[in-house]
């Protein structure tokens, strides 16, 4: 029988990882990786709900994944965020999906709560995340630092029952995590020798404005949709400015 290790990236996540735990107490395994520089008792928290917790200092999510898919003990492993929540739908089909023989991975959709309301355009849903692995035929794209890519040896499924992200409770939590998102996507695009232009500073946020409010019909989520439109492509200005700055 298939066995299956819950792995969670964490740091200062007090406020989320217990019930981000308790929504996975059925799993064989929960594996807390927790970021050493953490300041509040995240670490305490998922002792206490039954968590195996290693400490390791954060570089980039895509080399921490990597180290907490060698880090789990078996076969199968499910990658969750301490904002996200599995339901029992989700849970049961989890379970089925790891008794077959294939695929070797399973795309996971999102229920993304930004502001306190579900979005449900603009690029937020159906969110396809790659979360469910065979940890034998997977691996992270060390060339992806920030929204990380996993890289299947085999083919991939798709669920049909979606993860709860409870994303962004406020505006200002959203611009810290997006000015930190620019800082490594501007490093991933310096390593992967982009050369940074002038127009890119106004065509790139123009480009995915257009893309997230109109074909992605963000219009459709009213004010949020906007401002998460206007805000996304400002920020993928962020990035190419400081891609600039760091070649001059």
């Amino acid at each position: 029988m298939s066995r299956l290790s819950v792995v969670t990236l964490a740091r200062d996540e007090e406020r989320n990882i217990v019930d981000c735990l308790r929504s996975v107490e059925w799993a064989d395994e929960r594996l807390v990786v927790l970021d050493p520089r953490t300041t509040d008792r995240t670490g305490e928290l998922a002792r206490e709900a039954g968590a195996r917790v290693v400490e390791r200092t954060f570089t980039d999510f895509a080399d921490q994944h990597q180290a907490a898919l060698s880090l789990a003990r078996y076969d199968w492993v499910l990658s969750l965020d301490a904002d996200e929540r599995v339901t029992p739908e989700l849970a049961q089909e989890v379970r089925e999906a790891i008794g077959r023989e294939s695929p070797v991975g399973w795309w996971v959709p999102r229920h993304n709560i930004i502001w306190g309301r579900e979005i449900r355009h603009a690029g937020w849903y159906p969110d396809y995340q790659l979360r469910l692995m065979r940890r034998d035929r997977a691996r992270y794209d060390p060339g992806r630092p920030v929204h990380e890519l996993v890289i299947l040896d085999g083919e991939a499924g798709y669920l049909r029952n979606a993860l709860v992200h409870y994303n962004y409770r406020t505006v200002g939590e959203f611009l810290r995590k997006q000015d930190h998102y620019a800082a490594l996507h501007a490093r991933a695009l310096r390593a992967a020798g982009v050369r940074p232009r002038w127009r890119s500073l106004l065509g790139q946020p123009a480009r995915e404005f257009w893309r997230r409010f109109v074909t992605l019909e963000g219009y459709r989520d009213g004010g949020h949709g906007l401002l998460l439109s206007v805000l996304v492509a400002y920020y993928q200005g962020v990035a190419y400015w400081r891609l600039r700055e760091r070649r001059d």
